[in-house]
């Protein structure tokens, strides 16, 4: 076991596909797997460069691993997804060993009374859990200052590609870890730009989904106008599978009854020439506005093998929306109603009922609590909490308008467009809003070696035209370099 813990240089960018070749013909078992991921969080994550990424390890994976290799071996294979190890941000809540905090200290010692619905669904396809990921406290939801992959429980992620990198957030664990192939795929969450945004900063695949793809069934919220949970992989072809087994109907998420795309197999979309025929719109003014020389290098060359696949490129266009003054307010006004409701969930000797216990109980810890604040938080709680205000209605409309109609889907009909691109996580608020989907792949890295990704989003479930792209772009580049920091002759 020793030689295969030091030995696995194949591990540090295997693919779901390559690991059930190697479990199938029984080259290694997933108990093994688990323990050279294991190896790898120790030299990576909690010494080496310390990436801080890994949250908490599930105490049962190993016991987990063991029981899938024994059906492997006497029943056969559940599918893709049977005894790979994934971690899942802390803001998912999980029914074993293993706390569910959203970073916060004030709920370090808080166990979820049942799986969350897309935990559920990873189970049953042979998942194994291996642990919960860091990420932005409260997914970024409680400060105004508070740097991308800081919480009061995890302290703070740091980007394996370097530490003067911003990591991304709030699914920064989730990123980082992946990027240092400290598991297999890993689980997100956004309610903008919290997937795309570390995807992206990590030089990974990120899936934002549409609203209604994924249920939210068990996941700390923000707004259930906009969170969704999604997948982060090393490539398209494994966020594809991910995502295929996280969606689902759930009586309890209403929203995920309309999903049109319940029974899809993503991998169908993975075409090499996926590109070849479609409308691509670039989205210019403003999101281009204020890269680096380096940063639009890096894309204006993505762009051009964009358009190199056989992709008709349409450079600029304009959304009509793109220079509104956007706001908040969404995001302010159901994050009262949301959490308090959500608080009615957890254990009672918590003493948090209410986002207002949650207020009192951060400033009565002080600093450890609250090293950045908690001005969104105190911002949120002068709201009514029950969604009549005037002000949440009216942005709830204005935000629909103008990121749909009046935003990406007039830019779509307009061109005559497949998908519009956007640099990195600079479009990710107007699709947050619209609940449209998003997916990110690696473009390449500036002159100094941070990340950049290449951004494309569409309309409401058209997650297989993005991955066709996605794909076809993904093969023809092959971008991604494994962050020196985290290879094993370091």
């Amino acid at each position: 076991m020793k030689n295969r813990l030091m030995e696995s240089d194949w591990l540090i960018e295997a693919t779901i596909d390559e690991l059930q070749q190697k479990l199938n013909t029984f080259e290694i078992t997933s108990n093994e797997l688990v323990y050279m991921y294991l190896h790898r969080i120790a030299e990576y994550d909690k010494a080496g460069p310390v990436l801080n990424s890994v949250l908490e390890i599930n105490p049962e994976a190993l016991q987990q691993a063991a029981a899938l290799d024994y059906e492997r071996k006497t029943r056969g294979s559940r599918g893709a997804l049977h005894g790979i190890p994934v971690l899942i941000k802390d803001n998912i809540e999980t029914n074993d060993k293993m706390h569910t905090s959203a970073g916060s200290i004030l709920l370090a010692e808080s166990y979820a009374k049942e799986d969350a619905f897309i935990v559920k669904l990873l189970r049953e396809a042979g998942a194994i859990i291996l642990g919960k990921t860091n990420l932005t406290e409260w997914a970024n939801f409680i400060a105004e200052n508070m740097p991308s992959g800081y919480s009061s429980r995890g302290g703070q992620v740091i980007n394996p590609y370097g530490k003067e990198f911003t990591v991304g957030g709030s699914s920064s664990g989730s990123g980082a870890a992946i990027a240092a192939s400290l598991a297999t795929v890993s689980i997100g969450t956004e309610t903008s730009g919290s997937i795309i945004s570390p995807a992206s900063q990590n030089s990974l695949v990120g899936i934002k989904p549409t609203i209604g793809l994924v249920s939210r069934t068990g996941i700390i919220p923000i707004s259930h106008t906009q969170d969704t949970a999604g997948p982060m992989a090393r490539t398209v072809k494994d966020a594809a599978i991910l995502l295929r087994f996280l969606q689902g109907k759930d009586d309890k998420d209403p929203v995920t009854l309309s999903n049109e795309l319940l029974h899809v197999d993503y991998t169908t979309h993975l075409l090499k020439d996926g590109l070849k025929g479609k409308k691509i719109g670039i989205a210019r003014r403003p999101y281009f506005n204020g890269l680096s020389e380096s940063m639009l290098q890096v894309l204006d060359q993505a762009i051009a093998k964009v358009k190199e696949l056989g992709a008709d490129v349409i450079d600029p266009v304009s959304i009509p929306s793109a220079d509104e003054k956007w706001d908040i307010n969404v995001m302010k006004y159901e994050f009262k109603s949301d959490l308090n409701a959500y608080l009615k969930t957890i254990h009672p000797k918590h003493g948090l009922h209410s986002l207002d216990d949650v207020i009192h109980k951060n400033e009565e810890i002080g600093e450890k609590a609250l090293k950045y604040g908690q001005k969104i938080m105190l911002d949120a709680a002068k709201t009514s909490g029950n969604l009549t205000d005037a002000a949440y209605l009216k942005s709830l409309l204005k935000d629909a308008y103008l990121s749909r109609e009046n935003g990406i889907d007039a830019v779509l009909k307009t061109n005559d467009l497949d998908a519009i691109v956007f640099p990195s996580y600079y479009g990710s608020s107007i699709a947050a809003k619209a609940g449209y989907p998003s997916i990110t792949v690696p473009a390449g890295y500036t002159d100094e070696g941070e990340p950049v990704g290449i951004t494309f989003t569409s309309t409401a479930f058209s997650e297989p035209t993005l991955l066709e792209i996605a794909y076809s772009y993904e093969q023809a580049t092959q971008h991604r370099i494994i962050p020196p920091s985290c290879l094993l002759d370091n």
